[in-house]
């Protein structure tokens, strides 16, 4: 028999590559952080000798989740400003509290309190953008979480820095730092197309190729933004960035809710990715993505949940429930977007647009053990007719029993091993007390 570190039997596995295909009585072997097979639990039994078993014999595994899209340090801001048109709850409400609080050490804490939350709830990697972004980093390293990382540029200053320049200097020394760390990942974050100017997104589009490095920009999220680029460029926020040599395979575009044909189609040519936050649009009525028409031309979409700032929870399983839902809306097609789809948008759509699908987002064998465990036998979910079906379209985050990074176990039975939950809790009450007064 072989040695291994970890076998996990389990009821049911959707490896999600192959598509669509749902695996009953069946175990995943893993070793050294990978997963080295997906067979039956009775075959795996003979040919494997595991330093650990896990039996999750009422649970349904699936890739770990990727979180496209957040603001992971601004869970300190949940529910700080709520009910607030975009423009209005930026300028006036999150913007100011960011101004007055946000520092080194408010990003490091509300990272933590992030990141608890995403793995209770069964993500495994996740995107982010923020100041700071070495307080993240550092963070997102000692939880043991995979993440990709976008430095945050503005072409005036901020908290983390001076201007572009100063960005720049600072964010491609946190690249260098993190090169050859197999979980953290650093990138270019340009905000948006109306706090960068030409010149500064000139040089990310070819610094960006030149180190082949992804780019994450917040894009065609409201009519005003829109309206206010024809006005001042003469073209829509789209064409203005594929002129510019922003939009290509490395660029991950955010929101989109407010696209027409034409956008579609440079999405098309550039290969651009889309990343869709349907919580977070909704609550600040900024439209919807019409993610079943990008999917059908071919566009790569991935979820996000945003920040938790304007969500208000960073569950993944929501995220992809409501996406499911709103496609059906907005389509007039209750075909759209079917589970298996929306699960994908979670897990392989993720790592493609984060530009890890060779690492991460299925099940296969070779790639890195990032796995999420949820338990469905509680009456609530009772009778399971199709696993995936339950995982959509019951609410299942607050049932995530356990997540694995790379082989290494991050919950088990709802347990955090790399944070510590009273501690966290008790920062979190301090920088409400500080906030509110």
């Amino acid at each position: 028999m072989t040695p291994i570190d970890l076998l996990i039997n389990a009821r049911w596995i959707i490896p999600v590559v192959p598509e669509n295909r749902i695996l009953k009585d069946c175990a995943i072997a893993v070793h050294e952080g990978r997963i080295l097979a997906l067979l039956p639990q009775e075959e795996a039994a003979k040919r494997y000798n595991p330093a650990r078993t896990e039996n999750l014999l009422e649970h349904i595994i699936t890739p770990g989740l990727i979180n496209a899209h957040g603001h992971a340090a601004m869970t300190l801001l949940r529910g700080y400003a709520d009910d607030q048109a975009l423009n209005d709850w930026l300028n006036n409400h999150i913007w100011p509290a960011e101004k007055k609080w946000v520092d080194e050490q408010f990003v490091r804490d509300g990272t933590e309190l992030a990141i608890a939350e995403m793995i209770k709830s069964g993500t495994t990697c996740f995107a982010d953008m923020y100041f700071f972004p070495e307080q993240t980093a550092q963070a997102a390293l000692d939880a043991h979480i995979r993440c990709q990382i976008y430095f945050t540029i503005f072409d005036f200053p901020c908290a983390w820095g001076s201007g572009p320049e100063d960005y720049f200097s600072k964010g491609l020394a946190l690249h260098d730092t993190f090169r050859d760390n197999d979980l953290i990942n650093i990138g270019f974050g340009p905000h948006a197309p109306y706090t960068v100017g030409d010149e500064t997104l000139k040089k990310v589009a070819v610094l960006a190729q030149e180190m082949d490095t992804p780019i994450h920009i917040h894009l065609h999220e409201t009519v005003q933004e829109v309206a206010e680029s024809i006005k001042q460029y003469g073209v829509r926020p789209s064409q203005r960035l594929m002129d510019l040599g922003l939009l290509s395979p490395l660029t991950q575009c955010v929101h989109m809710t407010q696209i027409n044909d034409i956008d579609i189609a440079i999405l098309q040519q550039s290969g651009a990715h889309v990343i869709h936050c349907p919580e977070s649009n909704l609550k600040l009525a900024s439209g919807f993505c019409p993610v079943d028409k990008l999917l059908k031309a071919g566009v790569n979409v991935a979820l996000g949940t945003d920040g938790a700032a304007s969500n208000n929870d960073l569950d993944l399983f929501s995220e992809l429930k409501t996406a499911a839902l709103l496609a059906k809306a907005v389509s007039e097609n209750a075909a759209a977007i079917d589970a298996h789809t929306a699960l994908r948008m979670a897990t392989l759509n993720g790592a493609k647009a984060l530009g890890i699908d060779d690492k991460v987002g299925s099940l296969e064998m070779g790639k890195q053990a990032d796995i999420t465990a949820i338990h469905i036998g509680d009456l609530d979910l009772q009778p399971i007719y199709n696993p995936a079906s339950q995982l959509v379209y019951t609410n299942v985050g607050h049932r995530v029993s356990h997540v694995w990074v790379n082989g290494k176990c991050l919950m088990q039975d709802r347990e955090l091993l790399t944070l510590n939950e009273r501690e966290l809790k008790s920062k979190v009450r301090q920088w409400q007390e500080k906030i509110q007064n």
